[in-house]
């Protein structure tokens, strides 16, 4: 089974415009979405980076003269990436199109500098979510891809323990070579355990000091291997939102996982589900029209806290969301921060028959059908 990917259309349409690139994590699809594309054009080059011929063809730019599209995969790894991409794009004839896959954020968009500035359009490829599986074969599969997990390979594996062996292989890579090639580390085992200590606290507020002290190292060698682990889209970290909330904590940020299937606590699990879901609104939002959504959460140091905020690019909060497995029960803390700021409230509950309005005007909804109609 095949399930086509809601960018495709828009990247392509890009393409006619700009370099395109297309980042996300490992095993995504990216790959595969790129070779589709390349279906589209009639003399169409992939070229990955860590092929040793393709190596030497991407170094002389010596591809066909005819050729009307250029991948470039993993392009990342080459030292001096961004000029030679700017070089390419600089002198490229009008006709070619040229569209560039990687893993590793490397900072990619927030300091490629002047060398590729105007000259791109990103586009991020994150695993499924609900809205994205709604129209598809697996339509009915929000259970499955909340076990499982939005990766596409245990997505679609005939059981669970295929899946199950994909992940451990997974594992074992991202925190093995991947690591290692990406940065040089000095205590490999050190990263594995952060990792490991950082299954345990997602959805919770993240010290640095407190995880240090636990593995006996120091708390910038913790943040340093933790933005590592972020930059190999292994996590991701929100913050809290701070701009309009009174006595708002500035710190502790939270932790979530892409492949949230390593996650063991079920309530753990269903909020990191959420979580993937909400962030994946937000940066495909932005990347369709460039007006930033983002997504962070809210807590004051009275502990007051809500697990998710969206707010727009002038710092304004749109909906605050709280996430719940069963209990149906009206957060008083989302009530709260709704009422006192006017903001839609939101919690979602993975098992609820009857969705309703609360007195406060916090809507209880059902978490399937409201993730299914998020926009991506």
């Amino acid at each position: 089974m095949e399930l086509k990917r809601n960018i495709y259309e828009r990247i392509k349409s890009d393409l006619r415009k700009k370099m395109v690139l297309i980042v996300g994590p490992r095993q995504v699809g990216k790959t595969w979405l790129a070779k589709e594309i390349l279906k589209e054009y009639k003399q169409p080059v992939y070229l990955n980076y860590d092929n040793s011929e393709h190596k030497d063809i991407i170094k002389k730019g010596a591809w066909l003269p005819e050729a009307d599209l250029v991948v470039f995969d993993e392009i990342h790894k080459m030292p001096e990436w961004k000029n030679y991409l700017k070089g390419i794009y600089d002198t490229k004839p009008e006709a070619l199109h040229i569209l560039v896959t990687g893993s590793a954020r490397m900072n990619a968009f927030k300091s490629v500098g002047d060398s590729l500035a105007g000259r791109f359009y990103a586009h991020h490829l994150l695993p499924f979510t609900p809205a994205e599986i709604k129209e598809t074969e697996l339509g009915d599969s929000f259970s499955l891809l909340l076990e499982r997990s939005g990766f596409p390979e245990p997505l679609l594996s005939e059981n669970d323990e295929e899946a199950d062996r994909w992940r451990q292989s997974y594992t074992e890579s991202l925190l093995g070579q991947d690591v290692l090639e990406f940065q040089d580390i000095d205590k490999v085992n050190i990263i594995k355990q952060i990792y490991q200590l950082l299954k345990t606290k997602v959805g919770s507020p993240l010290s640095f000091n407190s995880i240090g002290r636990d593995l006996g190292v120091s708390p910038m060698t913790v943040k340093k291997y933790i933005e590592i682990l972020e930059a190999l889209y292994v996590i991701f970290i929100i913050k809290p939102y701070t701009h309009k909330i009174s006595r708002s904590i500035l710190k502790e940020p939270k932790i979530y996982f892409f492949d949230y299937g390593v996650i063991a606590d079920p309530g753990a699990r269903f909020e990191n589900f959420v979580a993937l879901a909400l962030l994946k609104h937000s940066v495909l939002r932005t990347d369709r029209t460039g007006k930033t959504l983002s997504l962070g959460f809210l807590k004051t140091k009275e502990k007051k806290e809500v697990d998710f905020a969206l707010y727009d690019g002038e710092n304004n909060l749109l909906e605050i969301i709280e996430a719940k497995i069963s209990d149906s029960s009206v957060s008083k803390t989302l009530e709260y921060f709704s009422e006192k700021y006017k903001i839609k409230g939101t919690q979602l509950v993975y098992n609820l028959t009857a969705e309703r309005v609360s007195p406060k005007g916090v809507f209880i909804r059902n978490a399937e059908k409201y993730l299914n109609e998020l926009e991506e």
